[in-house]
């Protein structure tokens, strides 16, 4: 039984990182806790990390320690195997493994890069080492600038190598020309005929574009302005030594201007046309020469709304030029867009439920938080849904959104004034790009007036008049939700700024709760280190009577079945079994006797005190027959006070993602935040929001 994979190429720069990452997402989903090993590494600077197991490590945050993450730099090796000392090479790798394996149920190991000369010698090794720690190979090729017969010839030569030593679970073909993936995919497998997995991921321009960060590096470089933005993306980049006026028609989206440091034209007209509409983006400007703008210069750049990276450099504008063309892009940890982009990449083009049938060859009953928000990406993606978000001008639901489109997970609506938007986009320099998005100022939709007479008819009862109505509908919440009525919406998901109240009413008045529901209610996903809890109802109701305590726990169960946990209930109280007495302890058990009368089939203990609920231990001694005691999934707290309390303390005292409030009981999903909410928050809730979509 294999506890790892191996992942391998056979050539410098193949995309090994879309790989590795989009991996260890997938086994995240799948395996409750997967380490990572890279037994060879680069050789680096005292104090510097190895660029590969940093972004792994802290995008993902793995409980290892840097140093157990690998064996041996590059040079070691070379070192070793020139001794004649490789047996002591591997003897150290396994003895790494096998201590990374006492501690994970799988283990992702990363194969050297082939970014030196010695590439047989290489090969060599990453066989070696796949055989001796008895890992199954997945073997990572590039296609870019090759042709068909180049590419499908390499692999083969590369997998009948491997297969000589070892299994070859997969092949992966990265930076193919769009336009050949199916041609080939169909030699490869008429070449390749033993049963491997065959995929191919086209060129992604985004991945394949350095960022102004590397450029600045690679050429040592000192950054004169715009240091909040050198994760600008480059994918042209061109010489500004003509006049401005000719210059400026060379300019291309996101493309890098390489001037002397005194052309203060070139430098003030680029800075210009980056801010002007009339003209593409600008990522950057590289000043040559060690030359520096003087003085008036550098005081009306410092003084400009938007500044994108200026970064002087020595060496003569020619050099620096062809140095800038030979620079490869990297994925690193501060680029959370790349690797949210090689993960969606990676998820899109390989099948990895096939994949991870394949990998997980063991069975584990622990149901973690990675698996949980794993699986719930998977199942949003099965089904897009439209969600709307009305707080379209605060900053945390505008990166939320960003992370959102960015993971192809659902389609967006944004409310405000698209103008507006557009401007706080680029000023806090937001990744989202909005011809991805619906922008919709409520009172300039071509729906407004539609919308305002159904809110008319729906509420004339009320003494709602049609202008009443059209002041109604031009408030965001009321519009938001409106949109879900007509069907142009799927979900909402607002709260960030907006009070409770603020964002329900609209629903209550017209959404409305679903037949036989009669209250509406909420639950938190607690993601604990090794489980998930629903809590219930920590956010609506205030205090709950018998009758309505009941409902709160029979839709969070239903809530929790939809979302792929077995619900097992603790109506919580102070004390457990038939010892306690007293209003409030009876008030939960005759609402355990509803719930046990009206759904037999739910698993539900009450009432319960929390340890016993969570604790098998005290749960075996205080109910010893109970199926609950010790195993409770979710827990139902008396009112609102002890629910809050209990959340934000668990929250914070063990680190915790809480998920939510989850409102449930409603015709169509509408979802809260709390006005505290992260980014992380309302990705969550979003998705949250879709999944509740696609049951309704």
């Amino acid at each position: 039984m294999s506890k790892g994979i191996y992942v391998a190429t056979i050539e410098p720069n193949s995309g090994k990182s879309v790989v590795v990452l989009g991996l260890m997402r997938m086994l995240l989903g799948k395996t409750a806790k997967v380490g990572y090993f890279r037994p060879i590494i680069e050789d680096l600077e005292a104090g510097e990390m190895d660029n590969h197991i940093n972004t792994v490590m802290s995008h993902f945050e793995l409980d290892i320690n840097y140093k157990k993450t690998y064996a041996y730099t590059r040079n070691q090796v070379l070192d070793l195997y020139n001794q004649g000392r490789s047996g002591e090479l591997i003897d150290e790798i396994i003895k790494k493994y096998k201590n990374l394996e006492d501690r994970f149920d799988f283990i992702l190991v990363e194969g050297t890069d082939f970014s030196h000369e010695n590439s047989s010698l290489e090969l060599d090794i990453n066989i070696l080492i796949s055989k001796n720690l008895g890992l199954p190979v997945i073997i990572v090729s590039q296609g870019d600038k090759k042709g068909l017969k180049e590419i499908v010839d390499s692999v083969q030569l590369a997998h009948d190598t491997f297969k000589q030593e070892v299994d070859v679970l997969s092949i992966i073909t990265n930076k193919a020309n769009p336009d050949d993936l199916s041609a080939l995919k169909e030699q490869l497998k008429t070449r390749i005929t033993n049963g491997t997995d065959i995929t191919v991921i086209p060129k992604i321009p985004s991945l394949s574009s350095p960022t102004v960060k590397e450029i600045s590096k690679a050429l040592c470089g000192e950054v004169l302005f715009g240091q909040d933005m050198l994760n600008n993306l480059t994918e042209h980049f061109s010489v500004g030594a003509m006049q401005l006026r000719n210059y400026l028609m060379h300019l291309k989206e996101n493309s890098l201007v390489i001037t002397p440091g005194d052309r203060a034209d070139i430098i003030l007209g680029a800075l210009q046309a980056n801010i002007s509409k009339n003209y593409p983006k600008v990522s950057g400007i590289i000043l040559t020469g060690g030359l520096i703008p003087e003085a008036p210069i550098l005081k009306l750049i410092e003084g400009l709304s938007s500044i994108v990276p200026l970064i002087s450099v020595k060496g003569g504008t020619y050099h620096v030029t062809n140095s800038i063309g030979n620079i490869k892009s990297r994925i690193d940890a501060e680029n959370i867009e790349k690797i949210s982009t090689s993960i969606a990449t990676f998820e899109k083009h390989v099948d990895t439920d096939k994949l991870a049938e394949r990998l997980i060859t063991f069975e584990s009953d622990i149901f973690t938080p990675r698996m949980f928000q794993y699986n719930l990406l998977q199942r949003a993606l099965n089904d897009k849904k439209h969600i709307v978000l009305p707080e379209g001008y605060d900053e945390r639901v505008l990166r939320a959104a960003a992370k959102l489109i960015n993971a192809h997970v659902v389609e967006l609506t944004l409310l405000g004034e698209e103008d507006k938007i557009k401007e706080l986009i680029e000023k806090l320099d937001i990744p989202l790009n909005i011809n991805e998005i619906n922008i919709i100022s409520p009172t300039k939709s071509p729906h407004f007036e539609d919308y305002a007479k159904t809110f008319y008819e729906l509420r004339k009862h009320k003494n709602i008049t049609l202008q009443m109505a059209k002041d109604t509908m031009s408030d965001v919440s009321y519009f938001g939700t409106m949109m879900i009525y007509k069907g142009h919406a799927d979900g909402m998901v607002s709260g960030a700024v907006h009070t409770t109240q603020h964002t329900l009413r609209p629903a209550l008045q017209f959404i409305k709760t679903k037949p036989g529901v009669n209250l509406v209610s909420s639950i938190f996903f607690m993601c604990l280190e090794d489980r998930i809890s629903v809590f219930g109802d920590c956010a609506i109701n205030p205090n709950p009577n018998a009758q309505q305590l009941a409902e709160i726990a029979i839709s969070s169960a239903q809530t929790t079945k939809e979302f792929g946990i077995e619900p097992k209930i603790a109506m919580l109280s102070y004390s457990s079994g038939s010892s306690g007495k007293g209003a409030d302890v009876e008030k939960v058990r005759e609402a355990t006797d509803i719930v046990k009368t009206q759904n037999p089939d739910l698993k539900i203990e009450g009432p319960i005190q929390y340890d016993a609920a969570v604790d098998m231990r005290i749960g075996k001694t205080k109910l010893p027959d109970s199926e609950v005691a010790g195993h409770a999934s979710v827990l139902i707290f008396p009112d609102l006070n002890t629910g809050n309390n209990t959340y934000k303390a668990v929250q914070r005292e063990t680190g915790a993602l809480a998920i939510g409030p989850v409102l449930q009981g409603l015709n169509k999903p509408v979802n809260d935040l709390s006005r505290g909410c992260t980014v992380d928050d309302i990705y969550s809730t979003v998705i949250i929001t879709a999944i509740q979509a696609q049951n309704q």
